[in-house]
């Protein structure tokens, strides 16, 4: 199947290890520049090195994304130096935890906000794009209650929402907006690493919930995300798309 993606210009923002670096390396394995941004520069620099090692074209940018007028800064200069921005994708996250003050604001600004603030800084080159799209990270703990009452789902949820209105007003604007939501995904040193590590019961337990009986991978998740923002699909937006190996038991409709 074509793609259609040869050539295409990608800001990814948020994508120095996990899902976000796989689904980089998906773009650029489709002929894509990349752009990607992070705030760590040792992680950054080492994901460029990956992205780059077999010709790929991509560049990187040490970006403390809670920072909006930086990040929105960084959107503008990034597209301008790879030449537009037929992609955008906002990945960044706060990560899940405790209820408390603090993780609420810091989820309310990572996972709500900076999509908001990416979106509204790439929008004017999207606009210029023959084949515009937005494609948001979201997760199955935003359809249906998982690990209790954290801002990281409510966020999530709203991300959601959120894209699913930016659909209709950006359509006639020919950019297509649409969400992918990943089950449990295990990444070495991530979050269900640190889980297996430290909360053997509970990463049990979610094993056991999986009907596939096995922990997703973040080359599946890149896959999807690729693919919704690809040409292949041109009539898609709108859309969720959940990949989480049969764990949420609601019907998909």
């Amino acid at each position: 199947m074509d793609l259609k993606l040869n050539g295409k210009k990608v800001l990814i923002a948020g994508a120095s290890r996990g899902i976000g670096l796989a689904t980089a390396k998906a773009f650029v394995a489709e002929g894509c520049e990349v752009a990607i941004c992070a705030r760590g520069e040792a992680a950054l620099g080492a994901a460029i090195g990956e992205l780059t090692a077999g010709g790929g074209r991509a560049t990187g940018h040490a970006v403390d994304i809670s920072d909006g007028d930086a990040y929105r800064a960084w959107v503008t200069k990034a597209a301008n130096e790879i030449g537009g921005c037929d992609v955008f994708i906002p990945m960044a996250s706060a990560g899940g935890g405790p209820a408390s003050e603090e993780t609420w604001k810091a989820a309310f600004d990572i996972d709500l906000m900076s999509v908001f603030r990416g979106i509204e800084a790439a929008a004017p080159f999207l606009e210029a794009s023959d084949s515009g799209a937005i494609v948001c990270v979201a997760t199955t703990a935003a359809l249906e209650e998982f690990a209790g009452a954290q801002a990281y789902n409510a966020m999530k949820a709203a991300v959601i929402a959120h894209a699913a209105a930016l659909s209709q007003a950006f359509a006639p604007k020919g950019i297509r907006v649409n969400t992918v939501s990943p089950g449990p995904v295990y990444i070495e040193g991530g979050s269900w690493n640190f889980v297996k590590d430290n909360m053997k019961p509970f990463y049990d337990a979610t094993l056991a919930a999986i009907p596939m009986g096995r922990f997703g991978n973040a080359e599946e998740i890149a896959n999807a995300i690729v693919f919704a923002a690809s040409g292949a699909v041109p009539f898609m937006t709108g859309t969720n798309i959940v990949i989480d190996g049969g764990v949420t038991k609601r019907i998909q409709y």
